[in-house]
């Protein structure tokens, strides 16, 4: 016999074991290749190869708590019931996460109900969406916003570090000002957006060569910085 039969309220409901196999699968690569946009478009300090795994892990099961519901409404309500008890106490940092949370659940939710035309063409197209987003990076307001981050010796003259960031900058904006323990020094962080000819590795190099002023640090704000 090549198939089983699932009685389930009345209705039977038949997945051959081929079809069980290649559901599972499918799941599974279509798992892997959004794992695989996810870690490629992933911005930010936030990524997690536990994350990754439970992409891939949760289009599988999700194909396969499809295929044992069936159309089986008591086995849908069974099943609610028995995750009710699950506390996901994992805090999502980026929001963008939730969407490859949601893309995972959709491929196996289509790989379970043997939709494979579904499953495949919706991966590829979210996928692609994906990463064009990324390459454009869509939504920011500036592609050349930096952090300056670095600590000033106030026995020096300031306006010599401030005529660097201006001759670089079309606009900074002063963000933080730390005092040492002994008063001596400042640590201060600017946000600056850098004119269209100037690079971040230029403005470091000036920056490093004015009196006075050491710790130089650069970071790229285009991307959301989470701790």
């Amino acid at each position: 016999m090549d198939s089983k039969i699932v009685e389930a309220a009345g209705s039977f409901l038949v997945y051959s074991y081929p079809e069980i196999i290649i559901n599972m699968v499918l799941a599974l690569i279509l798992g892997i290749v959004i794992s695989v946009v996810y870690r490629f478009t992933h911005t930010g300090l936030s990524y997690s190869q536990a994350f990754n795994q439970t992409i891939i892990l949760l289009s599988v099961i999700v194909s396969i708590v499809m295929m044992v519901i069936g159309s089986s409404l008591a086995r849908a309500f069974a099943l609610v019931g028995a995750l009710s008890i699950i506390r996901f106490r994992t805090a999502v940092k980026d929001a963008k996460d939730m969407a490859y949370v949601f893309a995972s659940l959709t491929v196996g939710i289509s790989a379970g109900t043997s939709n494979h035309f579904l499953a495949v063409s919706a991966t590829v197209f979210v996928s692609i969406v994906a990463v064009v987003l990324y390459k454009l990076n869509y939504g920011a307001l500036y592609k050349s916003d930096f952090l300056v981050r670095f600590r000033f010796d106030q026995d020096y003259d300031s306006h010599a570090y401030i005529e660097e960031i201006q001759k670089f900058s079309k606009r900074s904006n002063l963000l933080h000002i730390e005092p040492s323990g002994d008063g001596k020094t400042l640590k201060l962080t600017y946000n600056i957006t850098l004119k269209d000819n100037e690079t971040v590795n230029h403005l470091a190099k000036s920056l490093g060569r004015v009196e006075g002023i050491s710790e130089v640090v650069l970071i790229a704000s285009k991307n959301d910085i989470d701790y």
